[in-house]
């Protein structure tokens, strides 16, 4: 979610795509595991190996893609904090052990409200074959209790804490921009960013 703000808000060129190339990575990783990826852009490319986790196959192969199409480090590739038209950001500071009660809160409702049975139907129009959404937080683990592997109050805690994981990603991630200005997430939350809108030159 991280870069789709970015896509939204800066000047990105994205690099296109060869489905040979792709294959060729994403069968080497099938095969030797992203570690083996991982190795290698640390060779082509120290910068992105860096801020790519050495788990995540989807981006690793999509660097090494990039770098074998235009001959140049994926990392030249990634937006730089330039915006394409004036804009403003303010991100909003939540306490982390009130953050990760209230993601466990969602993970059981979730659950509760009928995410099993909702992806059954899912599964029944094509959800397996889908290249992203099965492995999606949720559906995931849905999944897995449908075919028997886990039960719902496992499936609860795995929602949770992917997604624990997932937030704590995103807050690294927006932490990095140094346009953004944070507030606390407590009550005084909208005044604050008022505030920080005024003290910007924002006509309010």
């Amino acid at each position: 979610s991280g870069l789709y703000v970015r896509a939204a808000i800066d000047k990105i060129d994205f690099p296109g795509t060869d489905p040979a190339v792709r294959a060729h990575w994403a069968h080497l990783a099938s095969e030797r595991g992203p570690g083996a990826l991982h190795a290698e852009l640390r060779v082509r490319d120290p910068v992105a190996a860096d801020r790519i986790s050495s788990g995540n196959t989807r981006r690793l192969v999509r660097a090494l893609e990039v770098i074998d199409l235009t001959g140049r480090p994926f990392s030249a590739s990634l937006p730089s904090f330039d915006y394409w038209r004036p804009t403003r950001q303010i991100g909003v500071s939540a306490d982390p052990e009130a953050l990760d009660r209230v993601i466990g809160q969602r993970a059981a409702d979730m659950i509760a409200r009928g995410l099993v049975r909702e992806v059954y139907e899912l599964e029944r129009l094509g959800l397996r074959q889908g290249r992203t959404a099965s492995r999606a937080i949720g559906y995931a683990q849905a999944l897995a209790v449908i075919d028997g592997r886990i039960s719902e109050t496992e499936a609860t805690d795995q929602i949770a804490l992917a997604t624990r994981q997932l937030a704590r990603r995103q807050r690294k991630w927006f932490r990095r921009d140094p346009r953004i200005a944070w507030i606390d997430g407590g009550r005084g939350a909208l005044d604050a960013a008022v505030g920080v809108l005024r003290a910007q030159g924002v006509p309010l």
